[in-house]
């Protein structure tokens, strides 16, 4: 049995990295499971109330994501293949990581925003520090999928753009001719 570890941030990425995850543990009888890291409140010191209450918003933020966690952990349960899930607080790449290794993940899926390099350079990636480190291999979906297609027992992703990757670009193609 395959052991798929699929980070999520109920972001709206969050529905197709499942969704993938999901096509993938169906085809080999896996297992998934579903991991959230909850990110410590942000303090302002300007806001010394915000302080004073940072125990009930960080209660508050960890309900909500356990609640969110189980609403879907429900819904991909309906598949012919287990799913659990994991919550954590705090910095999501060393959980990832940490959770990986001691659950023998076989994959990490996990979701691209599409932010800049410098937004990444800047701010970090969650996508990009798990590459880094991960010791098992770790599937990115991308934030402009379209649509996946099966094509045997590979999956052909077709982007924004609509040309398939396979003829693009070749001369005396269909695809290189504008289809005519």
């Amino acid at each position: 049995m395959k052991t798929i570890l699929v980070p999520i941030d109920f972001s709206p990425m969050t529905e197709r990295v499942c969704a993938e995850a999901s096509a993938l543990a169906r085809s080999v009888s896996g297992r998934l499971i579903l991991l959230h890291s909850v990110p410590p409140p942000i303090v302002n010191s300007d806001y010394p109330s915000s302080i004073q209450n940072l125990a009930e918003i960080s209660t508050a933020m960890e309900r909500s994501a356990r609640r969110k966690l189980t609403a879907l952990q429900a819904q991909l349960s309906r598949g012919p293949f287990t799913v659990e899930s994991a919550l954590y607080y705090g910095a999501p790449v060393p959980h990832i990581l940490a959770h990986a290794d001691s659950t023998g993940a076989d994959y990490i899926f996990m979701g691209s925003h599409g932010h800049n390099a410098l937004y990444d350079l800047l701010i970090g990636s969650a996508a990009q520090g798990v590459l880094r480190k991960s010791t098992c291999p770790v599937v990115i979906v991308p934030p402009d999928l379209k649509r996946v297609r099966k094509v045997g027992s590979w999956h052909r992703i077709r982007r924004k753009t609509g040309k398939n990757r396979r003829n693009a670009g070749r001369r005396g193609t269909k695809a290189s001719r504008g289809g005519q």
